[in-house]
């Protein structure tokens, strides 16, 4: 009986979460409400505040729906053991192009995150945990670098941080970009888009750590 009910509460979740994106998505996180959220899911605004504390964690419920499907290559990318770093973030990366062009779901939250939220009112506190999630991003591939760089598959002097900044801003114009225009194969073109990106870390002279 216990192992039902931690499974219809599991459900229960999901549906939010899923409702949540279709309200978000339909209305923006701003004017959305939390009671149409409710009524979508089928459930009480009090099974929504049992699940999430309030609508900025049930934003960041759902932002984490796009991160942990990539978590392991992101992971594998970050460790020291790990032979092929580069190949490892170059395979996150084209997988994160590739979902967002194939997968509905990863492109209706996209267009949540980039278009359709106000970091004001009520969300003014979730620019705070955007701005954390982006230093944590940088920090993470800034890792992700320096490892490939002691594998040799990066230059010995590459200045790892602002690599990865450029990296990290590289991927969301590209993912903004083709939301808004979409005139072009993403997913075909993932590849070579990465591609690309690697081939500025590897031959820039500005991401240089003697570089003015």
């Amino acid at each position: 009986m216990a192992r039902r009910t931690k499974e219809q509460a599991q459900e229960t979740r999901v549906q939010i979460l899923d409702a949540a994106e279709q309200v978000f998505y339909a209305q923006g996180v701003s004017r959305a409400s939390l009671g149409e959220v409710a009524r979508v899911a089928g459930v009480s605004r009090g099974a929504i505040y049992w699940h999430f504390e309030n609508k900025i964690d049930l934003f960041q419920a759902m932002l984490d729906r796009l991160r942990l499907p990539l978590e392991e290559l992101a992971r594998a990318s970050e460790s020291e053991d790990e032979p092929d770093p580069l190949g490892c973030m170059r395979e996150l990366l084209i997988c994160a192009l590739t979902r967002l062009a194939e997968d509905t779901q990863s492109r209706r939250i996209h267009d949540i995150l980039r278009y359709k939220c106000e970091y004001s009112g009520e969300l003014l506190g979730l620019r705070d945990r955007m701005q954390e999630l982006a230093r944590e991003c940088d920090q993470r591939i800034a890792k992700a670098l320096s490892n490939a760089v002691s594998r040799g598959q990066l230059p010995t002097d590459l200045d790892c941080r602002s690599a990865a900044v450029c990296l990290h801003a590289y991927m969301e114009g590209i993912e903004s970009h083709w939301l808004l225009a979409a005139d072009f194969d993403l997913a075909g073109q993932a590849a070579s888009l990465v591609d690309a990106a690697l081939d500025m870390l590897r031959n820039s002279p500005a991401l240089r750590s003697q570089a003015d």
